[in-house]
């Protein structure tokens, strides 16, 4: 079958890659010719693991193409995945949906025949009927609309899309349903569901995800506050409340609290939502609220051993980027904790496996970026640990303690258990559990 991508982004790109490697004749479109340039020659914009193989073997089998010609793209194809680049600033809806629409204009345009109009992106119940308002207005052709949320996490998207836990596809006419079956067939042969819905349920589909998944976190956050003020031990709380299977272990991991673009977008716009229809959100400003403070809180505990001097201190930082195996930096809880050490006057020296260039893009000289883990441990005051990327969870303790000046650990994600850190005389601060050492 033949799809158009519209959209070389995260989203777009490993949408239209892992279609590719399932057989199918793939062509990706975006007006950046210099992005175009660069993946027609195998080299891709973003970090995600497994993505890059898969661009250049299907490059080379033919299955997978680039351009910057929408025209071209579009003219000979069945369906039309909208994967652009979201908008990230705004103050209404509308703010949100425009620059789409003006995207699925030209597609209106340009179409020679029918066309499946398929929506990947997150955005706002009833942006599916606009979308069908403006085709009907600008072209003479048939078409369908659905809407197909994806529910891809940075750093395992590729075998999300591979292995899905779900396909949800809002659809109201049965041909193009079975059409959406016959494209995601190679995804579910192990028995995950196939979800048909309308086109509003799909749309909120994915917000509802997001919301529930951020409550999560931030609930076991608050569980982790009373934790240390009645002297539990939430990693023994959290697996007491895990074992329930109406409740289960995912997502119940305390810690400065999530990050990214995507989840914090999410909940604004449902308030945003709600707020349009003049219905309460209260709660979905609480998860956002517990959230923000996270960070707050752990740089106070920096703040508190230091008696609130860091001016000349030399803090080592294990990772920068919002979570493990991406590169990604935009909205992380370490750029709030780096930036409020630096006003401190803190020497900070930071490691993170992929977020070194985009750091450094982002501080400059204010910050030592370190090429490797344990150089920016030497005569260091203090280690913060804000990322769990897997380096993190086993490292050499002898080596740590001879490196350090002051043998002093914040983790951020309580990787380390107070044991261990006691036993190799570290004064260890961590979340929801009594400090040590």
């Amino acid at each position: 079958m033949k799809i158009t991508v519209i959209g070389t982004g995260y989203q777009g790109l490993v949408v239209g890659t892992c279609f590719a490697e399932s057989g199918h004749i793939v062509t990706c479109v975006d007006w950046d010719k210099e992005r175009i340039s660069l993946l027609k020659q195998g080299e891709i914009p973003i970090y995600e693991p497994g993505l890059s193989e898969l661009v250049s073997r299907n490059i080379e089998e033919e299955r997978l193409f680039f351009t910057d010609s929408l025209q071209e793209a579009v003219q000979n194809c069945l369906l039309v995945f909208l994967c652009m680049d979201p908008v990230l600033s705004y103050s209404t809806v509308d703010d949100i949906i425009k620059p789409v629409l003006d995207v699925v204009k030209i597609v209106a345009r340009v179409m020679t025949g029918y066309r499946i109009i398929v929506n990947k992106m997150t955005l706002p119940p009833g942006t599916a009927d606009k979308i069908k308002e403006t085709l009907k207005e600008n072209t003479p052709h048939p078409f369908d609309i659905v809407v197909n949320p994806d529910f891809l996490k940075q750093g395992t998207a590729v075998d999300d899309f591979l292995r899905p836990d779900r396909v949800v596809v809002g659809c109201e006419d049965v041909r193009v349903q079975e059409i959406m079956k016959e494209i995601y067939s190679p995804f579910l042969r192990t028995g995950r569901p196939l979800l048909l819905m309308s086109l509003r349920s799909a749309e909120l589909s994915k917000y509802a995800t997001a919301v529930m998944l951020a409550g999560r976190i931030s609930i076991i956050n608050q569980i982790a506050d009373l934790c240390e003020v009645w002297g539990a031990n939430i990693s023994e709380v959290r697996e007491a409340v895990g074992a329930d299977s109406r409740i289960g272990q995912t997502f119940l991991f305390p810690g400065i609290g999530y990050g990214g673009i995507w989840l914090p977008r999410d909940l604004d716009l449902c308030m945003l939502f709600a707020k349009e229809k003049g219905i309460s959100y209260y709660l979905f400003d609480a998860i956002q609220k517990v959230n923000k403070e996270r960070c707050e809180k752990f740089l106070s505990m920096i703040l508190e051993h230091y008696k609130g001097d860091l001016n000349g201190k030399t803090l080592a930082i294990w990772g920068a980027s919002f979570k493990a195996r991406t590169d990604d930096i935009r909205e992380a809880p370490s750029i709030f904790i780096i930036e409020e050490l630096l006003k401190k006057k803190a020497i900070l020296r930071v490691f993170d496996p992929l977020a070194g260039p985009k750091l450094r893009e982002r501080f400059g000289t204010q910050i030592e970026i370190a090429p490797k883990q344990y150089p920016p441990l030497e005569g260091a005051e203090g280690l913060l640990v804000l990322t769990e990327w897997n380096e993190f969870r086993r490292p050499d303790y002898e080596r740590m303690a001879q490196l350090m000046k002051e043998k002093v650990i914040f983790d951020g994600r309580n990787l380390y258990t107070p044991k261990t850190m006691a036993s190799y005389g570290f004064r260890y601060y961590s979340i929801g559990r009594p400090p040590v050492g």
